[in-house]
């Protein structure tokens, strides 16, 4: 199981950003079970190439393929079962249903697409400290709250990859490395990548290889 980025780059970006990177206009190649970090100044892309695995974005010369097929050419029941089996994630902006309680936003990912090695919801919450928040609406939780309900929301289904773009903006260290940490216990029970972008690098991420974007 992989995906390889077979000299992608965003059509928008000026050509001058993507000269010295190790991703932009390569050939890469993610397994699964590899840790890779990609530390992404802003401006360089991060987020496209987040959005670009996920298949929410296409505008990129070159292709990106997921076990030797082009994502360009998934049908919307391809596309579905990419993101319900394959590959989850955890978006900068987290796109949480603000009107909801942090317990509706997890349950919701949790009944479309069910992964029962899962640890429990609750355990998951009491591990990131917001045990508390789970029937608050998430729309007035803090964003580092929202953060944490975004990660236990990702682990709630089966995936080869995660993919994760700046997922501990807003929180402090020692909460991010409680994070980090269920992530990569989460990861393992699937024998799955981590795909994890932000502005510098983690330190408590004790990644296989990293790529500057």
């Amino acid at each position: 199981m992989q995906i390889q980025l077979q000299k992608i780059a965003p059509q928008y970006l000026e050509i001058e950003k993507t000269q010295h990177s190790d991703v932009w206009n390569k050939e890469v190649v993610f397994k699964k079970g590899e840790r890779i970090q990609i530390v992404a100044p802003s401006g360089s892309g991060k987020s496209s190439l987040i959005h670009f695995l996920y298949l929410l974005r296409n505008e990129y010369t070159g292709q990106i393929l997921f076990d030797g097929k082009n994502i360009a050419t998934f049908s919307p029941e391809d596309k579905a079962k990419y993101r319900q089996q394959q590959v989850s994630i955890v978006f900068q902006d987290l796109r949480l249903f603000s009107q909801h309680s942090a317990a509706a936003n997890i349950e919701i990912k949790k009944t479309l697409v069910p992964f029962s090695a899962a640890a429990s919801l609750e355990e998951m919450a009491a591990q990131l400290g917001i045990t508390k928040k789970m029937q608050q609406n998430a729309g007035i939780c803090s964003y580092g709250e929202q953060q944490r309900i975004a990660i236990i929301r990702s682990l709630q289904q089966p995936f080869d990859f995660i993919v994760l773009d700046e997922p501990f903006s807003h929180l402090d260290e020692n909460n991010s490395i409680k994070a980090m940490h269920l992530i990569t216990t989460e990861a393992a029970k699937r024998n799955a990548g981590i795909i994890l972008a932000d502005l510098h690098k983690v330190p408590f991420f004790e990644s296989d290889s990293t790529l500057f974007l």
